[in-house]
C-alpha cells in the first residue's frame, strides 16, 4: 500500500509539473473553436492601436461592415467565424465574417511594426493585411513556428500561452490549396484581463 501511495504521489507531482502554470497579469484573448481553446496574451503596451480594435471588434464595441447589408454595425465581429484560410506548418487564419479575404471590415489601421517583435516562435498573433502597409483590419493570423521572412512585414499583437496544441490541431485540418475542406468553427473570443489596468504614462511637458 505505501509503494502504491507513493506512486500515486509522483503520479500528481507529475501531472501538476504538465500543467499550465498560472497566467501573469495581462490583458487575454480566449479563442473558443470547435477543436478546443486557446489563448492569447495581448501586447497592449507593445502595439496598444491593433490590440485595441482587435478588443473592440471581438466585444462588439467598435462598429464594422455587415456583409450582407454592407451597414456598419456594432456586434461582436468574430463569434460564428471560420478560420477560413490554413497555410499548413506556418498558419491560421480568421476575422472575416463572410470567410473570405475580401472582406472589407470598412476600415483600416497603421501597422505597429517594431523591431523587437519578431516571428520567432509558433503562436505569434498578427494583424492580417492586404499586402501593403496599413492595410489591416479585422482580420488576424497565429503561427504555428518561426516565419523570419515575416519580420517586418506584420503587426505582432499578442502570444499564444495556452493550447498551442489546439492552433497545431487546426493547422493540420484537411485542405485544398489554403482553403480547408470544413472550415474549422470559431465560436467567440472573449477578452479577459488579469490583474489591474496597466498605469498611463503621463505626456512629457
Amino acid at each position: 500500500m505505501k509503494r502504491l501511495s507513493v506512486l500515486l504521489i509522483l503520479a500528481a507531482c507529475a501531472f501538476a509539473q504538465k500543467a499550465d502554470k498560472p497566467l501573469k497579469n495581462g490583458l487575454y484573448a480566449i479563442f473558443n473553436t470547435e477543436l478546443g481553446k486557446f489563448t492569447a496574451q495581448l501586447y497592449e503596451k507593445d502595439t496598444p492601436n491593433s490590440v485595441r480594435v482587435f478588443v473592440e471588434l471581438a466585444q462588439g464595441t467598435l462598429a464594422s461592415r455587415d456583409p450582407k447589408t454592407n451597414a456598419m454595425v456594432k456586434r461582436p465581429l468574430y463569434d460564428n467565424t471560420t478560420f477560413y484560410r490554413i497555410l499548413p506548418g506556418q498558419a491560421i487564419q480568421g476575422g472575416s465574417p463572410n470567410g473570405t479575404p475580401a472582406y472589407d471590415c470598412g476600415f483600416t489601421i497603421k501597422d505597429e511594426i517594431w523591431p523587437g517583435l519578431m516571428f520567432s516562435q509558433a503562436g505569434k498573433l498578427a494583424v492580417a493585411n492586404a499586402g501593403s502597409p496599413d492595410t489591416g483590419g479585422c482580420q488576424f493570423f497565429i503561427t504555428t513556428g518561426p516565419i523570419a521572412s515575416w519580420n517586418g512585414k506584420y503587426a505582432i499583437m499578442g502570444q499564444v500561452v495556452e493550447g498551442l496544441d489546439v492552433v497545431d490541431k487546426i493547422n493540420k485540418v484537411p485542405v485544398h490549396g489554403d482553403q480547408p475542406v470544413n472550415p474549422p468553427k470559431l465560436i467567440s473570443v472573449t477578452i479577459e484581463r488579469i490583474g489591474p489596468e496597466p498605469v498611463a504614462k503621463k505626456p512629457k511637458k
